[in-house]
């Protein structure tokens, strides 16, 4: 794109979800309630986590951090699309915007990162249990945390500073429902194949190395349950890693089909967006509920219930 006049926006329009009139009331109730759902559920995950002894356990650690992963990402998008309902919503200043794509792809690629420790994680308690205590000790815990939160802050830097060096003209709408680099490279007066091709190498870098970490380390610990000589022994094992599982299933396949797949279809990418940021941040915690026996007892106990 060649533009006469190079100098920044002062804001920036977000052109938003593109839906008939006669569906706008429910579906800001949509998104109003799995985003109350979303910081309700993680809240009460993170609560129970905490004030439990029973899960002060690595496992549990590393669930708590997801929590306020989900609640932080969830936090960056959803609002700012529920703003847009409003007269005067959509627009944002520069900083603002700069400001959510870098939180975007921070608490991104942080979430990825942490999917992989989890796994991890599972594989020691599994694979190595006489070992497990020593190699996945508080201490390990908080440094694998803290190197989530480092990964991903560097990644988004990058990203960030590599997006936003580029020179922007007096076009500011940018054509989707949140700040996100495809979208605003599009405002950018200069080539900038450059940067799309270091933003699908460097995302699908990060996706793709936490999934092959995490599909190599639950190939030795299926290896290491169907070892064991117990039915009963291999289904609580199972029963352990079937939430994960199922978590990391339904994160990185909206964000792989929307990232790295070859061509954009707007209407597509809207739908795949909402999934990730809205839906996703909200069966986490559901998904523990029912499938972790510990939460389960965990949250009747609090409730004052006998489990049955």
């Amino acid at each position: 794109m060649e533009c006469l006049n190079q100098t920044a926006p002062a804001v920036f329009i977000l052109a938003g979800l593109q839906y008939p009139k006669e569906v706008k009331v429910p579906l800001f109730l949509f998104f109003l309630i799995m985003y109350t759902l979303t910081l309700s559920g993680n809240t009460l995950i993170l609560w129970v986590v905490v004030s439990n002894p029973q899960l002060h356990k690595p496992m549990y650690w590393f669930l708590g951090h997801l929590s306020v992963l989900d609640i932080a990402f969830s936090s960056v998008v959803i609002p700012r699309v529920m703003a847009g309902f409003f007269p005067g919503g959509k627009v944002i200043s520069w900083g603002e915007c700069v400001s959510q794509l870098f939180l975007f792809h921070f608490l991104g690629c942080a979430e990825s990162l942490l999917y992989t420790l989890m796994a991890y994680d599972r594989f020691l308690a599994i694979c190595k249990p006489l070992r497990y205590s020593n190699l996945m000790n508080w201490k390990a815990c908080l440094i694998l945390s803290l190197g989530t939160v480092a990964g991903g802050c560097l990644n988004s830097m990058g990203e960030t500073a590599l997006t936003f060096r580029l020179p922007f003209g007096q076009q500011n709408l940018v054509d989707y429902i949140f700040y996100d680099i495809p979208a605003v490279l599009k405002l950018a007066c200069a080539d900038t194949r450059l940067n799309e091709k270091v933003a699908v190498v460097d995302i699908g870098l990060v996706a793709m190395t936490c999934f092959l970490l995490i599909l190599t380390s639950y190939v030795y610990i299926i290896a290491a349950i169907l070892r064991i000589k117990s039915s009963e022994g291999r289904r609580r094992a199972f029963s352990t890693c079937s939430a994960h599982v199922t978590l990391v299933g339904i994160y990185y396949i909206p964000v792989v089909f929307h990232y790295l797949r070859p061509a954009s279809q707007d209407a597509m990418d809207s739908v795949i967006c909402v999934l990730y940021t809205a839906v996703t941040p909200f069966l986490n915690p559901v998904i523990y509920t029912l499938r972790n026996k510990d939460i389960k007892l965990a949250l009747m106990k609090q409730w004052g219930k006998s489990p049955s």
